[in-house]
């Protein structure tokens, strides 16, 4: 009895123990830790809000990985992401306290990915809000989350030449790189004939 009793708390030790290591990072470590980064490296950070279901999220990691892109991007920017807003199946995915810091930052309207660029101490330089026409600053309902027309990518491309040592050339690679992220036209619908 005392080898079962033995077995079943071993059990629960090795349990609890592999569930510690897969738990998300709070909000608060992974920020503290891309800001240190930042500061060390003398770089600005991209902070992306995200989750597993979301599909321009998906694409917006992929342009950043490009293989043309990702050296331009590593040189300049510590890239952190926050786990927000996931399937209730899936809530262990979020980072803790990562809404709490998407509302802080101005994206729980927003939708997603909603990303910011920030200096070192966290401070606001640019955020995915892309004001209309006129307008000094872009709301919830302007958040291009992953640039992909040839006017958000002209603003995603202005944010990263003011934050970054980016060249004309880079700047150039990333604006065509992102315009591959545009849905194709789709075919026009043929007229009923009555």
């Amino acid at each position: 009895m005392k080898a079962k009793h033995l077995i079943f708390g071993l059990f629960l030790l090795v349990s609890s123990a592999t569930m510690a290591q897969t738990a998300m990072p709070s909000s608060e470590s992974v920020l503290t830790d891309a800001f240190a980064k930042a500061t060390k490296e003398n770089k600005k950070v991209i902070l992306i809000f995200h989750a597993s279901w979301c599909g321009w999220c998906k694409k917006m990691d992929a342009s950043l990985n490009d293989p043309a892109l990702k050296k331009m991007f590593d040189d300049n920017y510590v890239i952190t992401h926050l786990d927000v807003m996931e399937q209730k199946e899936k809530a262990a995915l979020e980072n803790p306290g990562s809404m709490a810091v998407m509302k802080k930052l101005g994206g729980e309207n927003s939708g997603l990915p909603y990303w910011l660029v920030l200096d070192a101490k966290g401070n606001i330089i640019a955020n995915s809000l892309m004001p209309k026409d006129g307008a000094t600053t872009g709301t919830a309902a302007d958040n291009i989350g992953c640039p992909a027309t040839e006017k958000e990518v002209s603003y995603f491309e202005g944010i990263i030449k003011k934050t970054s040592a980016l060249t004309d050339g880079d700047l150039g690679a990333i604006h065509k790189r992102f315009l591959l992220n545009q849905p194709p036209p789709q075919p026009a619908k043929a007229a009923s004939s009555k």
